[in-house]
């Protein structure tokens, strides 16, 4: 028996996308109340990543299994447990690292950072809640600009159409935080285009999580550098760069600075090209099997019979079979009462004595 295919019109999936683009706002509120009410304002951002995580994954998993026919939602999204897949996640992470350590190292040589570090045991302990917040963060990211929603645009516009309009969205919401500015919306800009090019060379949100991660983590636990104006994440390291603004984006971050611009355009290439093998193995076209079922055995026996002929039917044998050597053969009896041949004197003629005459 096999499953009815959901219908999967342009229209039907630009329905489906404006369903989930109302549904990641309703959940960011709802995860923003909830957290105010379950934590404490120190505890409250990580709270609130984790139950944004929870109910997008929950609720467009849903949407996918009813709407689209989809038998394994998470997967679907762009998150299956498929071989390899932590070493994508590595590799985005080494890309965003990467980036990060390229515009520290222009911001040292154009003017410096100074970092200050606080070594008190309880600032390890929050280290690593800020690790799980930037994970998480990344994540929310990733299944909302680049997941389901993402994926029902894509088959009404195609992936270019889906790949822009998402990046100008992206860059509208960052948009809103305050202190922006031209060189923070080309930033947006042109990292969404950077995440969106991995989802795309590679079916899944490993890479572009990764890459994500890295950017986001690196530059506030490693460096102590500002994140979209805040240069609170960190409680070891703590970064102040000096430089012109184009350079550091000031205040703001390297959000904000056209350094970073640069870096991600550069970045395109280097995504596109590292990701060669996955997309091969990801993107290439299925092979579905076709035409009607073909018996070799039976064509080649047709082929053999109108070359030589159809094959003589087996004989089969009803008597008993003549015995091949002529000496075994017997004959009736000449002497029925004795049932045995006579003597050779019997049968010659006897010799005519001189005193016999005719």
């Amino acid at each position: 028996m096999t499953t009815p295919r959901v219908p999967d019109s342009r229209f039907r999936a630009y329905v489906q996308f404006v369903l989930a683009l109302v549904y990641y706002f309703l959940a960011r509120l709802l995860a923003h109340h909830g957290a105010q009410g379950i934590a404490s304002d120190q505890w409250m951002p990580l709270v609130e990543q984790a139950m944004l995580v929870f109910l997008l994954l929950l609720g467009y998993a849903g949407v996918g299994f009813s709407l689209n026919g989809q038998a394994h939602p998470v997967s679907a999204q762009g998150l299956p447990r498929r071989p390899g897949w932590a070493s994508e996640a590595g590799l985005g992470l080494a890309i965003g690292w990467g980036a990060v350590v390229l515009c520290a190292l222009v911001m040292a040589v154009g003017g410096g950072i100074a970092i200050r570090f606080s070594f008190r045991p309880q600032s390890w302990g929050l280290l690593l809640a800020d690790v799980a917040f930037f994970a998480l963060l990344a994540l929310t990211e990733e299944i909302a600009f680049r997941g389901y929603p993402f994926q029902r645009f894509a088959r009404t516009v195609g992936s270019a159409g889906a790949l822009i309009a998402f990046a100008a969205l992206y860059a509208f919401l960052q948009a809103l935080q305050p202190g922006v500015s031209k060189a923070s919306t080309s930033v947006a800009v042109a990292f969404s285009i950077v995440l969106s090019t991995a989802y795309l060379r590679t079916r899944a949100l490993w890479v572009s999580w990764g890459i994500n991660f890295g950017w986001k983590a690196a530059r506030a636990l490693l460096f102590g550098l500002a994140i979209a104006g805040v240069n609170t994440h960190s409680p070891v390291v703590q970064g102040d760069p000096m430089g012109p603004f184009w350079l550091t984006g000031g205040g703001f971050g390297l959000d904000g600075s056209w350094l970073a611009f640069f870096v991600f355009l550069a970045a395109i290439p280097v995504v596109y090209g590292l990701t060669r093998d996955l997309d091969f193995r990801y993107n290439a076209p299925e092979i579905l099997p076709g035409g009607i079922p073909v018996d070799l055995e039976a064509a080649a026996r047709r082929q053999h019979e109108a070359a030589m002929g159809e094959a003589a039917p087996p004989l089969v044998q009803i008597a008993p079979a003549a015995p091949t050597n002529p000496t075994a053969i017997s004959y009736p009896s000449l002497f029925p009462e004795t049932d045995s041949p006579p003597d050779a004197s019997a049968r010659s003629t006897p010799p005519i004595s001189g005193n016999e005459t005719e």
